[in-house]
């Protein structure tokens, strides 16, 4: 097509509305529920411009990519009301469309109530294709759409031109993982380091984290195992004009992300209150009469006819929604499903404590005397609460402390056993890690304790910087000795980092000619001078299979770490002794 073709067949695509919605879901994975759907714009099937890339290209060219976006939104908003899909509707706006001279304000708003949309289901998606110059303006921008409840995700975080800027200035409520960074995630350490600082980022900034793009069931175990909950891509579901609603036909064929070794694997029996829910047709005088009847019920969840949760209510929102001038008459024979809250957080009751306090923390609008919801394969158990979390969580800490070690911190030989018994009950794969440091004692005797504590914990430092906390541990079983529990296929190339990392950091810790001499001079054990290296570290470590987990106790697994240590600790220098549990059987 010509340049006049193409402009001539958007202008004949702008005239006619003839564009088309499709939606793809974005699944809570944690939540087994949709959070929500991307509504993605086509062009008519028989058109050049059906590709939304060229079609978008064009506006952008003709200047009419305003008009084209608000035409989007128009199609996605009306057919998202005529399918009624649960959860929230994630619409695409270019940051440069705010920007431009005929963008006018408040058309969006107008779209939402033509169609019955709430604003607080609507989430504006920035989707950054040139670069943004001017922040003041589009933050202006912006805090218009917030003012009037909608939220705000940021769209293929680490691909635009400024996308980290944007996260700063802008504060989202919602990042997406670009694509790039997701694909082939499972064998890519460097991909899986950025994934894990955007997730850092986004709990200091109370953001939640969406990984699209997922295509392969390897993707999503390790997004699953590093705690990205919201995900989206073909692996669950295609865009389509008719999307599913049902998350858990979805997730069906995915297999449940297994505890971390270092985390307790107890359920959520012990934080259960079974209290009755309503139905979402019931009517709101009814339900206020339940919170009258009963002065300590904070919440009651909402149910669909098969039992499963769709929404939330709690006493403090109920009250304040029917103390308007009216409201109560309003709404009193309406059902409850319109004063309902359907951003509410539902668990399994086999999710463990520290998952569920992850989830909770992460949650930008979770407030502490809210309740949560607590499923048995998707369909309502009871309630838990928010406090009831903090001091479960807050007990066990208390009694980690009991036996940490008084210098590093870290877990000491209780939990140590403990998370050894786990990783067994568990079946799980990983590498168990006796970590020595060689010619410490003499050390200690030449430079003194004071510099000997430093340099243990500047191992215990370098041990915190190879852990994963989700699925691995580190120990400090006494003096120089530590255990590390690798639960990640790549534990090889991470012990060689621990290896430079502890090279480089012990450094600082000699006088400049024992760096020179690569040696230095002290008291044997048996009370004579000697020359030694200096310091290195001895790695024993035990590859554990599933298959012979159950062949295997705590006991004797601590013992075969400490064979391959001694094995390792026979070699000069740094060393690395594996000692393969297939071996065992042969």
């Amino acid at each position: 097509m010509t340049v006049t073709e193409q402009l001539s067949a958007l202008g004949h695509i702008l005239a006619h509305a003839e564009l088309s919605s499709l939606f793809q879901p974005i699944v809570s994975l944690s939540e087994q529920r949709i959070l929500g759907y991307e509504a993605l714009t086509r062009g008519p099937s028989n058109s050049p411009l059906h590709s939304p890339i060229n079609l978008f290209a064009v506006a952008r060219q003709a200047g009419r990519l305003s008009e084209l976006e608000l035409a989007c939104r128009k199609s996605a908003c009306k057919r998202f009301s005529e399918l009624k899909l649960p959860g929230k509707l994630f619409l695409n706006v270019s940051p440069e469309s705010l920007l431009e001279a005929n963008h006018q304000p408040g058309r969006t708003l107008q779209l939402l109530q033509t169609y019955g949309i709430a604003p607080a289901d609507v989430v504006i998606e920035l989707t950054e294709q040139s670069p943004t110059h001017d922040f003041s303006l589009l933050d202006t921008a912006l805090h218009h759409y917030r003012a009037m409840g909608f939220s705000i995700a940021l769209d293929d975080l680490g691909a635009g031109y400024s996308s980290l800027r944007l996260w700063s200035e802008l504060r989202p409520d919602y990042v997406k993982i670009d694509r790039h960074f997701i694909d082939g995630i499972h064998q890519d350490a460097v991909k899986r380091e950025f994934v894990g600082s955007i997730l850092q980022m986004a709990k200091a900034s109370r953001a939640l984290v969406i990984a699209e793009g997922i295509e392969l069931d390897e993707e999503l175990a390790v997004l699953a195992d590093m705690g990205v909950d919201l995900l989206q891509g073909y692996l669950l579901c295609r865009p389509q004009d008719v999307p599913p609603t049902d998350a858990r036909a979805l997730l069906r064929r995915i297999e449940p992300t297994p505890p971390s070794i270092s985390e307790e694997t107890s359920d959520l029996s012990r934080l259960l209150l079974e209290q009755g829910a309503v139905e979402q047709n019931t009517v709101i005088a009814n339900v206020l009469a339940a919170f009258s009847a009963q002065a300590n019920l904070n919440s009651m969840a909402v149910l669909d006819a098969e039992h499963c949760p769709v929404g939330i209510v709690h006493r403090h929102s109920l009250s304040e929604a029917l103390l308007k001038p009216f409201a109560a008459d309003l709404f009193a024979r309406k059902p409850i499903s319109r004063l309902m809250s359907r951003d509410f957080l539902a668990v399994d009751i086999g999710q463990s404590l520290q998952k569920v306090s992850r989830l909770l923390t992460s949650r930008a609008r979770q407030r502490i005397e809210e309740d949560f919801i607590i499923t048995s394969e998707g369909q309502y158990r009871g309630l838990g609460r928010v406090i009831d979390v903090l001091k479960l969580i807050t007990e066990m800490k208390i009694q980690q402390a009991r036996y940490a070690n008084p210098l590093t911190l870290l877990p000491g030989n209780v939990p140590i056993q403990q998370c050894l018994t786990r990783l067994l009950q568990q079946g799980r794969e990983a590498a168990v890690c006796y970590v020595d440091i060689d010619n410490f004692k003499p050390f200690n005797d030449l430079y003194g304790y004071a510099k000997g504590d430093e340099v243990l914990l500047c191992l215990a430092h370098c041990l915190g910087q190879r852990v994963d906390p989700a699925r691995d541990f580190v120990g400090h079983i006494g003096g120089d000795d530590f255990l590390l529990v690798l639960g990640s296929p790549d534990w090889r190339s991470r012990l060689h980092q621990l290896f430079d990392a502890f090279q480089s950091e012990c450094r600082r810790f000699y006088r400049e000619e024992h760096l020179q001499a690569g040696c230095f001079i002290s008291h044997s054990r048996q009370g004579q001078r000697q020359e030694f290296a200096l310091l290195s570290l001895s790695l024993g470590v035990v590859h554990v299979h599933p298959a012979h987990c159950a062949q295997l106790d705590a006991g004797q697994l601590a013992d075969l770490a400490s064979q391959a240590k001694r094995q390792a600790k026979a070699v000069p220098g740094y060393s690395l002794h594996v000692i393969d549990s297939h071996s065992l059987s042969e």
